[in-house]
């Protein structure tokens, strides 16, 4: 892979002079340690603030778990209760003192309630939360495969920027070199001035390139440290990544069944319907009686003759809904109306998946054939380049059909390098959209 991306550098110097050795671009703070794809995902799962919000967003969904579940364990309080300075003989109070009887006394306590029973609607409330947890948690896990692809397409980007550039140099190297061969021919009148000219030209046209690609480059490394969780740019070196470990299936039909069982958007959509159908069962359950059994016991140490000195009592309470003005009805009717959208919403995001995976294959396999294709012309390229420097040398062909054959050539080589990179990027974008950077 390394020894295809600089394929250039041999090529381009064809006037069968050593070009001196290109210096390596660095970024401030470069390090001489070099990076690798694993690498940058890991330091992405550990760094993106992205991730980690998802991370304590699913944490928050898991304490509503426990908040539903709440109400089907007992609930204890303890009181103190004063009045002082009463009244012994009223028997009415308004306010806050709701007793038939006033006096003066001190009392505190403890209450107990538990839920008996609701008919189930608790539970499905509990089941609710749950699924609605797990939905988060599969989000969680899509933001995940997410900072994976971003990672994977930067990487990959700042690979095809240097092969970029390492072909610019390389053509800038050349030319300069003919340049300079160019103006000693001149001088003892073996060329003309309008070759020199031409090749004074394609010299400026290279130093461009070059000017640009470095500006590309310094943008992917940004573009890489974002997707990284990284505020400066990554000055290491990159390793590169062979296009050819992991060929492509056969077809998009098994990566699509793969897709419709480990997409992690599919299964919140999924999770979320099946929350939805709890909270329309929890929902249904709201006309039912709901039976509580209550106790409180306590002491009153404090107290006039008319009172005891502790007290204690046990009850039950079954509501039974009657009227509410239609209310439960309503809810009812809006939950189950709920869970029908989410049927629905489910059933959209598989058939948008099902055509996401079969056109990310299409389009990895596009550019996987175009990597034969790039080869081809780069070794086409490659022989041009030859025939027009022995043609020119000869004195048989001009200095235009030269500096055609060099740009052809530089041209087959980055875009064989290109194809590599544009490869691998749909290769990671098929890997996503079928599940598999999970």
């Amino acid at each position: 892979m390394a020894h295809g991306r600089l394929f250039a550098v041999a090529m381009l110097i064809g006037v069968g002079l050593s070009a001196p050795t290109m210096a390596q671009v660095t970024l401030p703070n470069s390090t001489n340690s070099p990076l690798t794809l694993d690498q940058a995902e890991s330091l992405a799962l550990t760094n993106q603030p992205r991730l980690l919000a998802a991370q304590l967003r699913s944490h928050a969904a898991a304490e509503r778990i426990r908040e539903a579940r709440a109400g089907l364990l007992p609930t204890a309080s303890f009181d103190a209760t004063g009045a002082e300075v009463a009244d012994t003989g009223t028997a009415t109070a308004a306010g806050n003192l709701t007793t038939s009887s006033l006096s003066d006394r001190f009392a505190y306590g403890g209450s107990l309630s538990q839920l008996v029973t609701d008919f189930g609607r608790t539970h499905a409330l509990v089941a609710s939360e749950r699924a609605n947890s797990e939905a988060q948690a599969d989000m969680t896990t899509l933001t995940r495969a997410q900072v994976r692809l971003n990672v994977r397409e930067a990487y990959y980007t700042v690979l095809g920027e240097e092969s970029v550039l390492h072909a610019a140099q390389a053509a800038l190297t050349n030319r300069q070199l003919v340049l300079r061969q160019l103006n000693v021919l001149e001088q003892n009148q073996l060329r003309s001035t309008l070759d020199v000219n031409f090749a004074a030209v394609l010299v400026s046209q290279a130093k461009l390139a070059v000017v640009q690609a470095q500006s590309e480059g310094s943008q992917a490394r940004a573009k890489l440290a974002t997707a990284m969780g990284e505020s400066q740019p990554i000055a290491a070196s990159l390793v590169d990544v062979d296009a050819g470990t992991e060929p492509l299936p056969p077809g998009p039909e098994d990566s699509q069944q793969q897709a419709q069982l480990q997409r992690a958007d599919l299964s919140a959509a999924r999770a979320e319907q099946k929350g939805a159908e709890q909270f329309a069962t929890a929902e249904k359950r709201l006309g039912l009686p709901t039976l509580k059994v209550l106790a409180a016991a306590g002491d009153i140490p404090y107290h006039d003759h008319t009172l005891h000195s502790n007290y204690a009592a046990a009850a039950f309470n079954l509501e039974i809904p009657v009227f509410n003005g239609g209310l439960f009805s309503a809810r009812r009717a809006q939950a189950e109306l709920q869970a029908n959208a989410r049927s629905e919403d489910t059933k959209e995001l598989s058939l948008e998946v099902s055509e996401q995976v079969r056109d990310a294959w299409y389009r990895a396999n596009e550019a996987f054939q175009s990597l034969d294709v790039s080869s081809q012309l780069v070794a086409h390229a490659r022989e041009a380049l030859r025939l027009a420097q022995d043609r020119y040398d000869a004195g048989l062909g001009s200095i235009v059909e030269l500096n055609e054959a060099q740009l052809n050539e530089t041209s087959a080589e980055i875009n064989a390098a290109s194809a590599v990179d544009t490869y691998l990027t749909r290769r990671a974008e098929l890997d996503f959209s079928t599940g598999l950077l999970n």
